[in-house]
């Protein structure tokens, strides 16, 4: 490796100006602090949905659960942490109250604060989709995938058709990752109640127990931002 030569910093700072103003950017507006973007959170914008690769856990308790699940992770290579046993999350409301933008927001920020995460997001209507038997389909090993994978996101639970095996599935999956207290991520549009006829007691009460829950309210946040499209377009 050749070394070059040392020059005069008033000579470097010289050049640098005369480049950025070649480039029409005025050197004292260059910002100076600009955070490193984090090579784990650059990489899983490829596969969270392009509506929330900007999300942000905002909610007290969600940013909460994260700090809790980052601090608990093992040391992996490195004295990198990665995600251990832990508590689940359930982020419950009405629609569009913003609960995908929030577990969404909460595997960021995992991600942001360092931790080593394999991860995997599906709503409940598409892993049943996924799982279900079909010729030239191991869905028992996708079953098993999704039971070990450290962070599971299941968005929409109660959503879709319910049925004696979706209800076996569903059972089968939380069971396994109640048993292991492997952190999970879940949302649903029902109130406990109507979860509990959805998905059964059993299941109902293991995620009582492995979950700390969190009831969004307020106004549909989608039909807000249509709202206030139309009025921004009617007083053009």
């Amino acid at each position: 490796m050749r070394d070059h030569d040392a020059q005069p910093l008033g000579g470097i700072a010289r050049r640098l100006a005369n480049i950025l103003h070649a480039k029409g950017i005025d050197p004292v507006d260059v910002p100076t602090d600009q955070l490193e973007p984090v090579p784990a959170l650059q990489a899983a914008d490829g596969r969270i949905p392009a509506r929330y690769r900007e999300a942000l856990a905002d909610h007290p308790a969600v940013t909460a659960w994260v700090r809790d699940v980052a601090q608990a992770g093992r040391p992996g290579p490195g004295g990198v942490p990665g995600i251990a046993q832990g508590r689940s999350l359930l982020i419950a409301g009405t629609t569009g109250t913003g609960k995908t933008h929030q577990a969404y927001g909460a595997i960021r920020s995992l991600l942001a604060e360092g931790v080593r995460l394999r991860w995997k997001a599906v709503t409940a209507a598409d892993l049943y989709a996924e799982l279900r038997p079909r010729p030239g389909h191991d869905g028992e090993r996708e079953f098993m995938e999704l039971a070990r994978c450290p962070l599971l996101f299941i968005d929409d639970l109660g959503a879709a058709k319910t049925s004696e095996w979706t209800e076996e599935i569903t059972m089968r999956l939380i069971n396994r990752r109640y048993n292991e207290m492997l952190p999970t991520l879940l949302t649903t549009n029902l109130g406990m109640a109507d979860l509990r006829a959805h998905i059964g007691d059993r299941v109902a009460s293991r995620l009582t127990e492995m979950t700390d829950k969190v009831i969004l309210d307020g106004p549909d946040r989608r039909r807000a931002l249509a709202a206030e499209r139309l009025h921004a377009a009617a007083t053009r």
